[in-house]
C-alpha cells in the first residue's frame, strides 16, 4: 500500500520548529512550562518540541505522559504526580479531529489550578464535535469523515504525517 504522505520529516521538523517558536512568543514570562505528550506519537512530538524549546530559550520544562484509550477515554493516568498549581501546561496530540482526545486530557488537570492550558497538534482536521481549538498546530487539513491521519513516529524522529481512506 502506497502512502499519500501530507508531512515529510522534514516539514514536520520545520511544522514543529515553528511552533516552539510560538510557544516561546506566547509564554516568554514564563519560568517552567509543563509539556503533556499523549502516548504514543504526541510523547514523542513532546520530546521534540522539548529539544527545540532548550535550544532557543531559557524557560525550563518538564515532561509528563498522558495514557488514554483515544476511542473511550474515561480514564486518562499521568506518569508522573507533579501539583500542576500555577503551571503552564501545554497537551501536545499528533492528530485533533474531534477535539475529543484533548477534551479528555484535561481531566487530570481539573483537580489543580493552572495557570493556563494550552494545546499543540501536529495535524489537525476540520471534523470538530468539541469545543476544543488546539492553540498550536503544524498543518491543518481538510479531510472526509472517512480518511484517517497517521503521524509516523521512529524513536524520538517524527517520520511525517500520511492520510489513508
Amino acid at each position: 500500500m502506497d502512502k499519500n504522505y501530507i508531512l515529510t520529516e522534514k516539514v514536520a521538523a520545520k511544522k514543529m520548529q515553528r511552533m516552539a517558536y510560538e510557544i516561546l512568543e506566547n509564554n516568554l514570562d514564563e519560568q517552567k512550562l509543563v509539556l503533556a505528550g499523549i502516548r504514543e506519537s504526541g510523547s514523542v512530538i513532546a520530546r521534540n518540541i522539548q529539544q527545540l524549546l532548550n535550544g532557543i530559550s531559557t524557560i525550563s520544562t518538564e515532561i509528563i505522559t498522558l495514557t488514554l484509550d483515544k476511542k473511550f477515554p474515561k480514564e486518562v493516568s499521568i506518569n508522573k504526580q507533579i501539583s500542576f498549581d500555577d503551571k503552564v501546561i501545554i497537551i501536545i496530540d499528533d492528530v485533533s479531529n474531534s477535539g475529543k482526545t484533548l477534551m479528555y486530557a484535561l481531566k487530570p488537570f481539573l483537580d489543580f489550578h493552572p495557570k493556563k492550558i494550552q494545546s499543540l497538534v501536529l495535524v489537525e482536521r476540520t471534523h470538530k464535535a468539541f469545543p476544543v481549538e488546539p492553540d498550536y498546530v503544524g498543518l491543518s487539513v481538510a479531510t472526509t469523515l472517512q480518511e484517517h491521519i497517521f503521524v509516523e513516529a521512529d524513536g524520538d524522529v517524527v517520520k511525517g504525517a500520511w492520510l489513508s481512506d
